[in-house]
């Protein structure tokens, strides 16, 4: 793993997304790391149909919105929102 890699979890590991954010551009604008098993999800807050879930690597989520950057560091078990894709991002625990 190179050593700028901001996450706990590698480029490859898999990750929670929507529909919206991978074909229709919408901003991920909810990130949660889960306490279970550490995972991620990097939503747009916009739907929460199973239907429109979808996986990517934690490395496509940083190249899609390089600013997650700022959020690599949130906690196991909470979640970090924002109003949008210039907003500061608030967190809390979930």
């Amino acid at each position: 793993m190179s050593t700028d890699w901001p996450f706990d979890q590698p480029p490859n590991a898999a990750a929670i997304t929507t529909i919206n954010v991978i074909e229709n551009g919408l901003p991920i604008l909810l990130v949660q790391h889960y306490d279970d098993d550490h995972s991620w999800a990097f939503l747009c807050g916009t739907t929460n149909d199973p239907e429109d879930g979808r996986v990517i690597g934690m490395g496509t989520a940083l190249q899609l919105d390089p600013t997650l950057r700022g959020v690599a560091d949130l906690p196991p078990g909470w979640i970090a929102t924002r109003e949008s894709v210039d907003g500061e991002w608030e967190r809390t625990p979930s």
